[in-house]
């Protein structure tokens, strides 16, 4: 399949959806603190995405995944699906959040961390970060994608953490998934991935272990997925757009600074 350069107008779409992603994830984050369940996490974000916004959560009936948004904590890695479970202090969770509106999608996450989080917990959110956007800045026309991931990998390398093999980052806009297919690691190819061009958007999300990069997927639910030696996962995420002569994060929030 070949990958989709936006239009202007198109370009326009998605910088919107990806506001109103961002938007979501700092409305939800004065409510993730222990003692909230991730089933009324979702509800107050699938209000907020349908009654305010006017636009509509991206993960609710995808491929039948039955809530609005994903929370993954601690050792899930990622498609964690909202339930009874309460948050305590120590957890860190992902809070995964993908809006359409006009027919184009934004997505993006963050991680939190209630209370006060042990060493290894902090370190595994603020490594995956650096991860993100060390990805981030290697984007512009000319780079081969598969940069991204070597960029990303030895960042991870270094710090004697692992990033996930089984799930990479992908293009979007009118579709929640499209090509190019992201790799968040080095896969050994020389000239790996597509030449980046400018217009083409996608997701940069690199899911990175304490332990090691094996996953697991739930025979329960289908969906949730963890580390198989049950260490700590962390994740964060972007939409990013290549520009003529660099990046554009479309999901950027006013607290962060690349």
């Amino acid at each position: 399949m070949a990958i989709d350069i936006k239009s202007n107008n198109e370009i326009e779409k998605m910088r919107a959806a990806g506001r109103l992603a961002a938007d979501v994830i700092d409305m939800i984050g004065p409510y993730v603190k222990a003692g909230i369940s991730t089933e009324e996490l979702d509800k107050i974000c699938h209000n907020y995405i349908v009654d305010v916004q006017k636009a509509v959560p991206a993960p609710l009936n995808y491929h039948g995944f039955p809530k609005s948004i994903c929370t993954s904590i601690n050792n899930v890695v990622c498609h964690g699906i909202p339930g009874d479970k309460k948050l305590k202090k120590g957890d860190i969770v992902n809070i995964d959040i993908t809006v359409i509106k006009d027919g184009f999608h934004g997505d993006t996450s963050k991680m939190f961390i209630i209370g006060k989080a042990n060493i290894k917990a902090q370190r595994i959110c603020r490594i995956a970060q650096e991860c993100l956007y060390i990805g981030i800045k290697k984007v512009k026309p000319g780079v081969r994608l598969g940069e991204v991931g070597k960029a990303i990998g030895a960042h991870a390398d270094k710090n004697n953490c692992s990033v996930v093999h089984d799930y990479c980052g992908h293009g979007i806009g009118r579709n929640f998934h499209a090509e190019p297919q992201v790799v968040h690691y080095d896969d050994g190819k020389l000239n790996s991935g597509p030449i980046l061009e400018a217009g083409m958007t996608f997701t940069i999300e690199p899911m990175v272990n304490i332990g090691g990069y094996e996953v697991a997927t739930s025979r329960v639910d289908g969906w949730t997925v963890t580390t198989k030696d049950r260490s700590l996962s962390a994740q964060w995420e972007h939409t990013i757009l290549v520009t003529k002569d660099g990046y554009e994060i479309l999901t950027l929030r006013e607290e962060e600074t690349v």
